[in-house]
């Protein structure tokens, strides 16, 4: 296995993570369904987020999948992998839902459901409750169900090395090679990511683990494929040779998403024809999206840079505080009736310095470094 670091690889996993962060704050504006929302939604930021929704979770699981695999050789055993992966998933996801997620279910059930309790109750009496209050599970895992899908999947990972023989798995990956080289690497994907939508067209994301199946075929693929780039790395040749065309099928299967949202805005339902091209599209420029930034991170992002090392290892810590930053500013927002663009600019600023807060701290803390998702010193 080559062992030369790609940088292109962290670079867009920590532009993955920063465009996550930046679509979570759009939450508050959109009239979609979210713990906290501004007092006007604007239909019109639909559109840019739908630009990214096809494509920025699996995007993740993608260079999970890639870095994934880079820690398995590193680590040399099945045993060695699943304990490095438990720790560094497990204890910040445990802390998170104990510590720094309760405050977004309390928001959401005191400003859209009438709870009448103060945070402090909440949290001692009901959030431990193992209970529904108005179809909200408590306590809850929020954002970071990509968390524990990434353990599941890394457990999986780890059970195929220790169950399946080297030569076995080396004949699977070079098949698998075989099939995705060429322009495989952009047509195979996603004719299986249509083909998972087309068997399950009722789907709808839960995030709920054990009712989800139709969500992990998609995102497995994207992390089984990110794994096999990283064991079988001659296929960047064929990345090299499609990103182009991947960025043009891109921006094209775009556009029949975008005119189905601006036809049919918020809850208005669209005839069934146009659901149906709305989600294939879906799955095209999802795809083909990822394809043309794996092209532009191996073309243009391979290099290193003083502060790529901090960045990379910061954006765990940014993920698992983000979101209950925005909820509680947002929150405070509105009831002080903030408009549109100032309520942006302030939530922009205070997650940034929020999430930087959290984890310039918590690194400089020993006991609080695995808490956060970093390493022991």
């Amino acid at each position: 296995m080559n062992s030369t670091r790609h940088y292109g690889m962290d670079w867009l996993r920590i532009g993955a993570f920063a465009l996550l962060i930046l679509y979570h704050i759009g939450m508050y504006f959109v009239p979609w369904g979210w713990h906290v929302k501004i007092a006007q939604p604007l239909d019109w930021v639909t559109i840019p987020m739908l630009a990214t929704n096809g494509w920025r979770l699996a995007l993740l699981f993608f260079v999970s999948g890639y870095a994934s695999a880079a820690l398995f050789a590193k680590l040399g055993g099945s045993g060695a992998f699943a304990r490095s992966r438990s720790t560094r998933l497990l204890i910040p996801l445990i802390f998170a839902v104990i510590v720094i997620i309760p405050p977004q279910p309390w928001i959401d059930l005191a400003g859209q459901h009438g709870y009448p309790h103060g945070f402090l109750h909440f949290w001692l009496h009901d959030y431990f409750g193992f209970q529904f209050i108005d179809g909200i599970a408590l306590p809850t895992w929020q954002h970071l169900w990509f968390v524990v899908y990434l353990w599941v999947y890394t457990m999986l990972a780890a059970l195929v090395m220790a169950v399946v023989p080297a030569s076995a798995r080396a004949r699977i990956s070079d098949g698998a090679a075989r099939l995705l080289r060429g322009w495989g690497l952009l047509i195979v994907p996603m004719l299986l990511w249509i083909a998972i939508y087309l068997a399950f067209p009722e789907h709808d994301e839960t995030h709920a683990l054990f009712d989800d199946g139709p969500s992990h075929l998609h995102y497995l693929m994207a992390f089984g494929v990110g794994w096999l780039l990283r064991v079988r790395p001659e296929l960047f040749a064929a990345v090299a040779r499609c990103w182009q065309a991947a960025a043009v099928i891109a921006v094209i299967a775009f556009m029949p998403i975008g005119w189905v949202e601006w036809t049919w805005p918020g809850d208005t339902r669209a005839p069934d024809w146009a659901v149906t091209m709305f989600h294939v599209a879906r799955q095209v420029q999802g795809w083909a999206t990822i394809v043309a930034l794996l092209g532009i991170a191996d073309r243009y992002w391979n290099r290193d840079h003083p502060k790529r090392a901090m960045l990379a290892e910061a954006v765990f810590p940014f993920y698992i505080i983000h979101q209950t930053i925005i909820v509680v500013v947002g929150w405070c927002l509105l009831g002080a009736n903030v408009t549109a663009l100032p309520s942006f600019l302030i939530l922009l600023a205070a997650t940034v310095t929020g999430c930087w807060l959290f984890y310039r701290i918590g690194r400089s803390i020993g006991w609080l470094r695995p808490l956060i998702g970093l390493q022991r010193r």
